[in-house]
């Protein structure tokens, strides 16, 4: 595919939220900020940023991320930036219920996917698909037009398994811009997609949104959960008896890790509560 020849744009002077772009309430997990965004206000959001042509990111999150941030404050960075960080999992949506939001839910980034490719159709606002493999690629150009029909994907770019070259990833990001995407998907896995985000925030004029393992599902190439099962908080279970070769040891990493650190955490919200200490928000 030749590259196109557009100039990649400054980046733009950081925008002043208006009444309609409030952020929901967000509270702290592990050091990580999590939003209580639900499917209608996140899509609300992306969509108003979108219209204006604004270089946002949005970063769905789940325990893994919340694990490998912890690991990396370099990551942890990234996900506290982003200008919107949904629960992409139910261990994330019930921490933000013991911290106070009761009315938290689950965003989850294959469904959050479909809900703004849908509004993205409705408002005529193209869309372009960074990640993944040609075959996945060309399976979700075909099958996500049926899934929000009138949808236009003006660019996809499956980009290599390896590093890029500075070289490469001005090639591409030129690509993205010249195709007039509003939104970009990428689908790149955690926590290389969050930073392709982050890096590219001012140099590509377009809302980006982090979504995971949505390439794969909507190109029908794994399955989802049960509904049942993702309502329980066992979608990892499912995933790793789909997947046990490539996900067992960051399930045995992840799992124990997010239950004890926020266990400890809660632990320390009390204490500070019962010295009268007011916890961080």
């Amino acid at each position: 595919m030749p590259y196109a020849s557009a100039a990649v744009r400054p980046p733009p002077a950081k925008p002043r939220l208006t009444r309609v772009d409030a952020l929901p309430p967000s509270r702290t997990i592990l050091g990580v900020r999590v939003h209580a965004a639900t499917y209608t206000s996140a899509t609300r959001l992306i969509l108003n940023w979108a219209r204006r042509g604004e270089s946002r990111m949005l970063c769905a999150t789940g325990a893994h991320g919340v694990i490998e941030a912890q690991d990396d404050p370099d990551f942890r960075h990234v996900l506290n930036e982003a200008d919107l960080n949904v629960p992409d999992g139910m261990p994330l949506v019930w921490g933000l219920q013991h911290l106070g939001v009761d009315t938290a839910e689950r965003c989850y980034g294959p469904d959050l996917t479909l809900h703004v490719c849908r509004a993205a159709a409705e408002a005529g606002l193209p869309i372009a698909l960074y990640g993944s493999s040609p075959e996945t690629l060309d399976l979700l150009q075909a099958r996500l037009p049926e899934l929000a029909p009138g949808l236009t994907i003006a660019c996809a770019i499956s980009p290599p398994f390896r590093a890029l070259s500075a070289e490469e990833d001005e090639a591409f990001t030129r690509q993205i811009v010249a195709s007039g995407a509003c939104i970009v998907l990428v689908g790149l896995g955690c926590p290389k997609q969050e930073r392709w985000c982050a890096a590219h925030r001012g140099r590509i004029p377009a809302v980006m949104l982090a979504v995971g393992a949505a390439f794969d599902f909507h190109a029908g190439k794994l399955a989802q959960a049960p509904p049942t099962m993702q309502r329980l908080g066992l979608e990892w279970a499912f995933r790793l008896a789909m997947e046990p070769r490539r996900l067992w040891k960051r399930y045995r990493r992840v799992v124990p890790r997010f239950l004890v650190g926020f266990a400890r955490q809660m632990r320390h919200e009390r204490q500070q509560k019962r010295l009268g200490i007011a916890p961080a928000r």
